[in-house]
């Protein structure tokens, strides 16, 4: 029973939870043993408020350092919203503590003067200004025009000056910190958010040196996609599941950290040759089809649970594509095509017109090797075509689904907008919500 339930990614994603808010917690509970008295109650409170959101700051470094348990309880795609919005919650908890000290205890407000305040409120106002800074140019970060790499560096200069300066804060105020071990309970806990930003931008690339790839071919697409396959150097490469992703850093070090993450469109089982197809979209990728064979890659990966490997007992699946989202459902076809795998697969296609479908040949020859029923859906048909038109929505997934909702697992991947319209039709024909898995590349 206990082995069963260590694997339910229910039951471990719950865990997961759970040791977030216990580890959130913990470090103000052990405040409270020996709390200092005679205080008021609003000062106590503004007071917790300040120890959780600097907790939950530190935490925030776990989050985006890409822990392969964690991730694999949700997926990065999750893990990095959550990232965004707890870090809102924090920055609230943060800015409340000194506004409500200046509300309730109005003399501190002679804090805020720099040049006579003592240097624990210098600390503070400096900690708060870093990662007010650190909020508006993550929000605002491509209305202000910040390229990715110099905002992603300022960004872990930022969170760790805040962290830094609100410990900092905290020890020279001294009265919930004034004894040896509470000290070194809260430097610890600020020393693991460290040691975290020093892995991932540090030791992991470090590692990735170690495991170079070759790009061996860039080939062209329908629908103004390109293929980039690489080949691993010096190493057996990795394993997949089909429908995940890695991170690709593509001619340059990867200690640069100017990385891109795409989903895998070969097959999982393959390590020797691993695929990328990636549509021209931004500057990046519109530079894919100029790279030459030979260039030296590296990946980070894999990564995600949108995978019809976590799905071996359903009785089939359903995967609906728009565009681009055709390349984590082309890997997976192919990989279970390798497989043999006899249970039946329903793709539904949108595409612009006939000669944008993406892997259009590839498709079709998938359906001589699967139990694969193809449905393209075309926004701008030929005069000639009788397939399906517009979008995808209730009264067209309705006839092409199994009328036993429950039996299959459905995979989307598509624009955010057509996700959304797709997710609430199979609400409406009664698919059950854990039947219903979407793949987003909003990560960064």
């Amino acid at each position: 029973m206990k082995s069963l339930l260590m694997h339910n990614p229910v039951v471990v994603a719950a865990g997961w939870i759970g040791a977030y808010i216990f580890i959130t917690v913990l470090p103000l509970l052990i405040l409270l043993i020996y709390p200092p008295t005679g205080r008021e109650l609003w000062t106590e409170f503004s007071v917790a408020l300040g120890f959780i959101g600097l907790a939950m700051m530190a935490l925030q470094f776990a989050l985006t350092a890409r822990i392969n348990r964690i991730e694999a309880s949700y997926g990065v795609d999750i893990i990095l919203q959550f990232h965004r919005y707890i870090s809102l919650v924090a920055f609230a908890f943060i800015l409340l503590h000194p506004l409500i000290l200046f509300v309730v205890q109005p003399e501190t407000r002679g804090l805020l003067n720099f040049v006579t305040a003592p240097w624990r409120a210098r600390a503070a106002v400096v900690g708060t200004l870093a990662l007010i800074l650190l909020i508006v140019t993550t929000i605002w970060r491509q209305q202000l025009k910040i390229p990715y790499e110099p905002w992603r560096t300022s960004h872990g200069i930022l969170a760790v000056l805040a962290i830094s300066l609100g410990l900092a804060h905290g020890l020279g105020v001294g009265y919930y910190l004034n004894l040896f071990w509470k000290a070194v309970l809260w430097t610890a806990i600020a020393l693991t958010a460290l040691w975290l930003l020093i892995y991932v931008r540090l030791v992991k690339p470090m590692f990735m040196t170690k495991k170079p790839y070759l790009v061996e071919e860039v080939r062209q697409e329908r629908g103004d996609v390109w293929t980039l396959a690489l080949r691993p150097r010096g190493h057996e490469g990795f394993r997949f599941e089909p429908g995940q992703f890695a991170w690709i850093t593509l001619g340059i070090s990867p200690f640069r950290m100017r990385e891109h993450p795409f989903s895998m469109s070969s097959s999982g089982d393959n390590t020797e040759r691993i695929e990328f197809s990636i549509k021209a979209l931004g500057d990046f990728t519109k530079r894919i089809k100029d790279v030459e064979p030979g260039t030296k890659a590296f990946l980070d990966g894999p990564y995600g649970v949108f995978t019809t490997d976590r799905y071996e007992d359903t009785a089939g699946f359903v995967l609906i594509a728009g565009g681009i989202g055709i390349t984590p459902m082309i890997s997976m076809l192919l990989t279970h095509a390798e497989r043999q795998d006899e249970r039946p697969y329903i793709l539904i296609y949108a595409s612009k017109t006939w000669d944008d479908i993406t892997f259009r040949e590839e498709l079709h020859e998938l359906q001589q090797k699967l139990d694969l029923s193809v449905f393209h859906v075309l926004k701008d048909p030929p005069e000639d075509w009788s397939g399906e038109t517009g979008y995808v929505d209730k009264e067209l997934l309705e006839r092409h689904i199994p009328k036993r909702r429950g039996t299959r697992q459905y995979f989307i991947c598509a624009s955010p907008k057509m996700m959304d319209q797709v997710e609430a039709a199979l609400h409406q024909l009664e698919v059950p919500t854990t039947n219903i898995h979407m793949e987003h590349f909003n990560l960064v």
